[in-house]
């Protein structure tokens, strides 16, 4: 069914309202009915279909319920693509009195301004699109005292980022943490909790996305699927009514992420705290290996948009004679902004030292970005693997 049109493969929204009976037979409860083929991420070259059920469905809206802020009429802003977050968002309220003001493009004066327009209360971003708002020269100029939920997701957010956020539009910021195999909301890191910790000034507390929802158990796994205890580090392994049923027509890579008792790999490299905190270290796949150790990504990028020229970054290994793989950071600046590399990197030693720190800093224009606003690592990294003759 196409919204505003008819298509040759699809009735327009019009036609489809005119031809129903004005009744439908009421479903079976069917709780493992498969309802949905969500597209995951496909930020490392393509997209797996990640197959919920009606089960899952459930455990999402209850969660959401359960967790989530709510008011009386919810005005939701629909900012990223409808086929990822932003949908899911948008279907979770539907039980709700919601109003979903849908944007046609990210445009960030755009949603500041609808904001202040349509008295938002609730809407989504992941941290790339967070970043550019904060860096608009407009952003301090609107009214945003409508918001009750401002949802981060998708990757980490870094501290000075969520501080400033918390600055600007007041003590609404939330952060949630899943994938397409396990949606949303997997953890919740409540808006009391991350206000507190951004006026306390508590930058580690900031690194945390969330404590364990009700409807999910959350581990620490070595690579072997044995539990870690709290503080030690290992993969993220989730459990519960929000996991896909499997990988459509995959059953290999279904297989790859399955553990025992019902328990599920996600890929990501994470901790918990003694006080019951999960804090995400980096993607597996995206940590480097620089003359022996090992450089997690993420550490990186969050010292990097700590620097009050940069607005987004992406911190890849690159082929290197000396360390094998040697830190890369892309940065892409604050508009009118501008920065010298050699300062950027020594801006890094200064706070983490010198085998973190970026051997080398470039001045992208604008980092490639998913429709889902994830930075392409990937599509960077291929710039310059491309002549190697190995990957890692």
């Amino acid at each position: 069914m196409c919204i505003d049109r008819t298509l040759p493969f699809a009735l327009s929204l019009e036609a489809f309202a005119c031809e129903g009976k004005g009744v439908l037979e009421p479903l079976p409860i069917d709780l493992d009915r498969v309802s949905t083929i969500f597209a995951t991420g496909g930020t490392t070259g393509y997209s797996k279909g990640a197959v919920w059920t009606d089960r899952a469905w459930q455990a999402l809206i209850d969660t959401f319920r359960t967790v989530s802020p709510s008011c009386d009429a919810i005005v939701h802003l629909a900012v990223g693509p409808m086929t990822h977050a932003a949908g899911v968002l948008a279907l979770m309220m539907m039980g709700q009195r919601v109003t979903h003001i849908v944007l046609p493009k990210p445009d960030p004066e755009a949603i500041l301004s609808a904001i202040e327009q349509y008295r938002v209360t609730h809407l989504y971003l992941p941290p790339t699109l967070l970043y550019m708002l904060l860096s608009h020269p407009r952003v301090r100029e609107y009214d945003y005292s409508s918001l009750v939920s401002f949802i981060v997701a998708a990757a980490p957010i870094a501290p000075e980022k969520l501080k400033e956020a918390v600055n600007i539009f007041g003590p609404v910021m939330t952060q949630a943490y899943g994938q397409a195999e396990a949606p949303f909301l997997c953890t919740y890191f409540s808006r009391d909790e991350i206000a507190a910790a951004a006026v306390g000034n508590c930058d580690r507390r900031l690194l945390a996305c969330g404590r364990a929802t009700p409807a999910m158990e959350v581990a620490i796994a070595d690579e072997e699927g044995n539990f870690l205890t709290d503080e030690e580090q290992g993969e993220i392994i989730v459990r519960g009514p929000l996991l896909m049923r499997e990988y459509y027509r995959n059953p290999v890579a279904t297989a790859e992420i399955t553990l025992p008792d019902g328990w599920r790999r996600t890929g990501d490299i994470g901790r918990r705290s003694s006080d019951g905190l999960f804090y995400i270290v980096d993607r597996k796949k995206d940590m480097i290996i620089s003359g022996g150790f090992n450089v997690f990504a993420a550490e990186v990028e969050h010292v990097l948009l700590a620097h009050p020229s940069i607005q987004d970054c992406a911190v890849i290994g690159v082929p290197d004679e000396k360390w094998g793989e040697a830190v890369k950071a892309c940065i892409e600046l604050k508009p009118d902004a501008s920065v010298d590399p050699e300062e950027v990197i020594d801006f890094c030693k200064a706070r983490i030292g010198s085998v973190l720190a970026p051997k080398s800093v470039e001045i992208w224009p604008e980092l490639p970005r998913s429709g889902a606003g994830k930075i392409l690592k990937r599509s960077i990294r291929e710039r310059y693997w491309q002549n190697a003759d190995r990957k890692i």
